[in-house]
């Protein structure tokens, strides 16, 4: 059974950087390279909302409150998705989770579209 498996969070000043990795286990890396996977977060009180994906092709795309910020990235033999976070704004606050949805293309942001999800992990900004 594939799980994914999310490095610990942390807190940071406005303006600065964190990286944020999540290992896939229970799957060869031929077939986790075939897949989409995705970063979505949730912040107190909100909808949880797509940050970055991948697709199996390497594709990456970003929402529009991180485009230019974010950078989603993935290690395949590794079995390593990550979200390298360039200037952080308090915004960014929220509870942070990899996902992998089994499909080649990702196409779309909807969470709701993905199949298996990490335990999540907090990312705190603070000014």
């Amino acid at each position: 059974q594939v799980q994914l498996v999310e490095s610990v969070g942390g807190s940071v000043q406005a303006g600065g950087s964190l990286r944020l990795s999540c290992v896939a286990s229970g799957e060869s890396y031929s077939t986790y390279s075939r897949y989409c996977m995705g970063w979505f977060r949730q912040a107190p009180g909100k909808e949880r909302e797509g940050v970055a994906d991948i697709s199996g092709d390497g594709t990456t795309n970003y929402a529009d409150i991180v485009k230019g910020r974010f950078t989603i990235s993935k290690d395949n033999a590794k079995k390593n998705l990550y979200l390298q976070m360039n200037s952080l704004k308090t915004e960014d606050t929220a509870m942070y989770y990899c996902a992998r949805r089994y499909s080649l293309y990702c196409n779309g942001m909807g969470s709701t579209l993905y199949n298996i999800w990490s335990q999540g992990t907090q990312v705190t900004v603070s000014d």
